[in-house]
């Protein structure tokens, strides 16, 4: 409620210090935007309308292993598959709100909102099977290695088969939401709320891997020799072959990988999904004197459905030679990969040379492809109790409140079963409902001294995925007793639950300045892991096999044991001039926090971290601002934590994270009112200016990197306009 026209615009650019590390990349973008707010009718009516476009680049260079393998007493890196990753995020969006009061106490607000999202993404790099091509071909590697603290650390492989990849990811989207919003004031401190919303996203996303190499198949052509160093922050390694050649680096398949005779050059991997929710919810409060100042009650009813195709084809050469020179047409500057000691690579985008006729597609309908597409439905019924409390202990405010929520659940997947390979369309779910008591008391001293308590139980619903109903399962007749076994998804799957208990202290010095210390605990009453488990297979087509029991067992994900998590954070803004007024404008907020998580990776294993959670992560910033100048500093800092990642043939491995501290600055001014340039501001900032990378290695060993990304540091500068 500006009360004012209001019309804005924002122009920011940006620029990546690594430059353009692929062909056709950039190293700058920009993003611009505007706003504009009135008032009609006596200020009965409102609009809001915004618009905004993003056209920026990202640059990433890239370090993975597949593993380490045992090699003589010692461990060695078993591959290497690195890229140099370019990115181009365009988006472009437009929103509207139109709020109009129809009576003195009606009001109703509508809004809009459109989104379109493209990302293209190109990576190019070589993979290298090292140790793990012993079995393959004749590689090995030459005596006179070292070995430190357990690890070949420098040495020489020979007999190496590379391959050279291009892929191409492109990533689009269409959003469009819309709401409407009805606040009544009733009158007798009764106040009604209906809102109705809706969304839909339809999204792609196209995986486009292209290889190239010396030759098909395994012991054909060129074989590199190819030393190496390894260190804590990967492997740099010494080729004697020239991958950027076009006459030696042929379009082919140069280890006959891939799921079809001869090998594939390559796979197109295309993903349809479409999302869609709907919402509905009405509220009633009545406002009431006393210890209770208003008691609420509500219903809310959530459809929300979500659909993935895949749409997977294998890449071969259209002419159906063994292989393939790059035609000149299509040869793009090579990408350099020497921050791997690679040198050049040869560079081409292989949408254009299937577009071209070079590459056809083969389409791959196999089981592990059609397991992959599902419809997961889900509605949600949730009606809510509250009373909100607002009364006066002594010379200190209690306010809070207390309720309880009952969520009804009802989900259905519709996929297929799959028995030894044939399909069965089929729709299968579950329902179940959720009680959720909370509690929030916040009690306020006359020093401004505050106390807060929080109550709660808490779900968390499944991913869609991890609910879709594809299962694929069969007989195993290997031990004395047939079995029925299978794997796939969970449409039984339920949220997981747990108890969460929080208290803080806060303490206010005037309006700017705060500390607060806050207690958390929250008992995980179950978890979501992906494991083998009993399942009653009654009712799913088993042809003509005879089994003693349908009580078979299931790979997919399920409800098991939980755990806990819990620790404390310390946090607070101090605006020095609370000292001394000499120090007006300075300042600095942050804070810092231990969390403590206890949880089994999987169903019998011994207990660990939470994926994802750090020990210890802090913040901290720096600040002046006075007079329309603004300086800030910030540093965050997350120590090492646990994470699942995708590995080698997209297999989910549980990897340690190295901690990482990320350094940020920015400088602004703001013209001050009577300047001629009032209401002109004007920014420039700096990201990641230490230029920290995210690395993980195999947990307790600091020299078995895993991956090993550099972003580079980030600079941006820009200009806003109000008036």
């Amino acid at each position: 409620e500006t009360g004012k026209r209001v019309l804005a615009f924002g122009v920011k650019g940006s620029l990546t210090d690594l430059g353009k590390l692929n062909a056709g990349s950039n190293d700058k973008g920009y993003r611009v935007n505007a706003t504009y707010i009135d008032q009609f009718g006596g200020d009965t009516v409102g609009i809001a309308l915004t618009a905004n476009y993003v056209d920026e680049s990202y640059q990433v260079q890239e370090y993975n292993a597949w593993g380490y393998n045992d090699f003589s007493g010692a461990r060695l890196i078993a591959g290497n598959k690195s890229f140099v990753t370019s990115t181009n995020l365009k988006r472009f969006g437009l929103g509207g709100t139109l709020q109009g009061d129809l009576s003195d106490n009606v009001r109703i607000t509508a809004d809009l909102f459109y989104s379109k999202f493209d990302d293209d993404i190109i990576k190019r790099g070589i993979e290298l099977p090292l140790s793990s091509a012993f079995g393959w071909t004749s590689a090995g590697i030459n005596p006179g290695y070292t070995v430190q603290d357990g690890h070949i650390v420098n040495g020489t492989f020979t007999n190496i088969e590379a391959v050279v990849n291009n892929h191409k990811l492109v990533r689009s989207a269409d959003l469009f939401s819309s709401g409407f919003n009805v606040d009544w004031d009733i009158g007798n401190g009764w106040n009604a709320t209906f809102d109705w919303g809706t969304s839909r996203t339809d999204r792609n996303e196209l995986i486009f891997e292209s290889n190239a190499g010396t030759g098909r198949g395994q012991g054909v052509g060129a074989r590199d020799t190819i030393g190496f160093t390894q260190s804590t922050t990967g492997t740099v390694f010494r080729p004697t072959l020239n991958y950027s050649d076009p006459n030696l680096i042929r379009l082919t398949s140069p280890m006959g990988w891939g799921g079809i005779a001869g090998g594939q050059d390559g796979y197109y991997n295309d993903r349809l999904v479409d999302d869609e929710l709907t919402t509905v919810r009405f509220d009633l409060e009545k406002e009431l004197d006393g210890f209770f100042s208003a008691v609420r009650a509500g219903v809310a009813y959530n459809d929300r459905g979500k659909s993935l195709y895949a749409d997977e084809y294998f890449v071969v050469l259209a002419s159906g030679a063994a292989d393939l020179r790059v035609p000149d047409q299509y040869l793009l500057r090579p990408t350099n990969l020497n921050y791997l000691g690679l040198g050049p690579v040869i560079s081409y985008d292989p949408q254009e040379l299937l577009e071209g006729g070079i590459y056809r597609l083969v389409p791959n309908a196999v089981q592990d492809v059609i397991s992959k597409n599902y419809v997961v439905d889900e509605e949600l019924i949730t009606g809510y109790l509250q009373a909100a409390i607002d009364t006066e202990l002594g010379s200190s405010q209690l306010t809070g409140n207390v309720g309880v929520q009952v969520i009804k659940a009802e989900q259905s997947s519709t996929g297929a079963l799959f028995f030894n390979g044939v399909a069965t369309p089929t729709t299968l779910g579950t329902s179940y409902t959720d009680w959720l008591p909370s509690l929030n008391l916040s009690l306020r001293t006359a020093s401004d001294f505050v106390i807060r308590v929080g109550l709660a139980r808490e779900i968390q619903r499944p991913r869609m995925d991890q609910m879709r109903v594809s299962i694929g399962y069969g007989v195993d007749r290997s031990g004395p007793t047939p079995v029925i076994r299978g794997g796939g998804g969970n449409p039984f799957l339920e949220p997981i639950r747990a108890n969460a208990a929080d208290l803080t202290f806060e303490k206010y010095f005037g309006t700017k300045g705060y500390v607060a210390a806050q207690l958390f605990y929250k008992k995980l009453l179950n978890w979501i892991y992906n494991a083998e488990f009993p399942f009653d297979y009654t009712g799913f087509p088993l042809g003509a096999e005879v089994v003693p029991s349908r009580i078979g067992t299931l790979n997919a994900p399920l409800n098991g044991d939980g755990g806990k998590i819990y620790g404390v954070e310390l946090a607070g803004t101090l605006p020095f001039e609370t000292f001394t007024p000499s120090l007006e404008g300075f300042g600095v907020t942050g804070g810092v926090s231990y969390t403590k998580s206890k949880l089994r990776p999987a169903p019998g294993q011994p207990y660990g971290d939470i994926d994802g959670y750090s020990r210890w992560v802090a913040n901290g910033t720096a600040y002046f601002e006075k007079n329309g100048f603004s300086a800030r500093g910030s540093v965050r800092y997350r120590s090492t934590f646990q994470g699942e990642l995708s590995g080698f043939g997209g297999n989910r491995v549980r990897r340690r994270a190295r901690g990482e501290m990320i350094v940020d600055a920015q400088l602004g001014y703001d013209f001050q009112p009577g300047s001629s340039l009032e209401g002109l501001s004007l920014f420039i900032q700096g990201q990641n200016l230490t230029n920290e990378a995210f690395s993980t290695i195999n947990p307790g060993a600091p020299l078995e990197v895993i991956d090993y990304q550099t972003y580079g540091r980030r600079y941006q500068a820009g200009i806003t306009f109000k008036f």
